[in-house]
């Protein structure tokens, strides 16, 4: 399964040597989600980070930095509904509901599906999903390896999420509130048991 981390909506002191901590741990996709940043803000983390990481990061705001940057590649959301005029390159989403996942997956690289969990991060955002709601997803190929689950997860959800077909899980809230040596062992220990499925 594809492990995704999404990064936290606030900066926090420390968060370009913790990003590195991850990548240098074998994290291959980095979502940079800043809702409120300002371009200048998110440049300012990024000039922090080692150039060969570029491209692993995704972001969520302020797409002309792929090009300024050699990032992997935009996500699209509410905020941000639209690829850019002569984009070609890859493409994530948000969806929300199932018909979402149909309606997108075709011009993505893989979608996000969410909640799917109660959400660790985000007081009062609930699942959205029974699980068998999600087989019978999965059985009429809605959810598929393009599609990865967010909200929620933890290491606990991944044979769960696995059975129910999804190619990967994004992590928010369960890594960034570990903190210290836990943090990068926490994270090889994801990463370990997301190689296995």
């Amino acid at each position: 399964m594809k492990l995704i981390v999404i990064t936290t909506p606030c900066f926090f002191e420390g968060e370009a040597e913790a990003i590195t901590a991850l990548f240098h741990s074998g994290l291959q996709t980095l979502h940079l989600r800043k809702p409120d940043a300002s371009i200048v803000e998110i440049e300012s983390l990024l000039n922090e980070l080692p150039p060969q990481y570029m491209e692993r990061i995704v972001t969520h705001e302020h797409f002309c930095l792929v090009s300024d940057y050699h990032l992997k590649g935009i996500h699209l959301n509410k905020r941000n509904p639209h690829i850019p005029e002569n984009y070609s390159g890859h493409i994530s989403s948000s969806c929300h509901s199932l018909n979402e996942v149909v309606q997108r997956k075709s011009t993505c690289n893989y979608v996000f599906l969410s909640p799917i969990y109660d959400s660790i991060s985000k007081a009062g955002y609930i699942s959205a999903y029974t699980h068998d709601s999600l087989l019978r997803a999965c059985q009429s190929q809605i959810i598929d390896a393009q599609v990865v689950a967010l909200g929620g997860i933890s290491a606990k959800h991944f044979p769960e999420i696995q059975s129910l077909g999804f190619g990967g899980v994004a992590i928010l809230g369960d890594i960034w509130s570990r903190t210290g040596n836990d943090f990068i062992k926490y994270f090889q220990n994801l990463r370990r048991l997301s190689l296995s499925y």
